[in-house]
């Protein structure tokens, strides 16, 4: 059996989860609600104490299929209950970020313009300036998906390059770098 598949997914108090039948999972929860259809060969089980997902049989695919229902279901109660967070830090001489209205993110890249992103509904943008530090940009919402993926993103608008480490990163990343070019010609 997959590690992960047979894990029992807690259910914390205030989200229900409910199933139909054709194996589409809702989740609800204090911060609103997410869906996600599951393949009906993967069998869903909700009591009480949490959810259980098990398989048909141990082929190669229905053991993928199992741990990865079984996580995905896993990131929906855990975004209903307390939400996903992507922390980046903008590293270079003039980088900003402002986030002007709820769904739109202002960004001074080192271009001759200044870049503008419309987030999705779903994901919300704050933005920390102190000053002698980076700005950091702050996503959150209840779709771990989502926020990665705006987050990557932002972050392929100026990735870090590897001489001087300027560019879009997120917070802890750690960045190879190169050495520079070294002196003149060898005599």
């Amino acid at each position: 059996m997959s590690r992960i598949g047979r894990k029992q997914i807690p259910l914390p108090q205030g989200v229900s989860v409910s199933v139909d039948k054709s194996n589409n999972v809702t989740v609800k929860g204090p911060k609103g609600t997410l869906s996600q259809s599951v393949h009906p060969d993967i069998t869903i089980t909700v009591d009480e104490t949490g959810i259980n997902l098990s398989r048909p049989n141990d082929h190669r695919r229905f053991r993928s299929m199992h741990g990865l229902y079984r996580t995905l279901i896993n990131n929906m109660v855990e975004g209903v209950t307390n939400g996903f967070k992507k922390q980046m830090e903008l590293v270079g001489v003039g980088y900003r970020a402002e986030a002007s209205n709820p769904n739109q993110l202002d960004l001074q890249l080192g271009f001759s313009h200044p870049v503008v992103i419309v987030l999705p509904e779903e994901v919300k943008a704050e933005t920390v300036t102190v000053k002698g530090a980076n700005p950091k940009i702050i996503l959150s919402g209840i779709d771990k998906q989502l926020v990665g993926q705006v987050a990557a993103k932002i972050r392929s608008l100026r990735e870090p390059e590897p001489y001087k480490g300027k560019g879009v990163k997120y917070v802890g990343e750690v960045i190879r770098r190169k050495a520079g070019k070294t002196g003149g010609k060898k005599k």
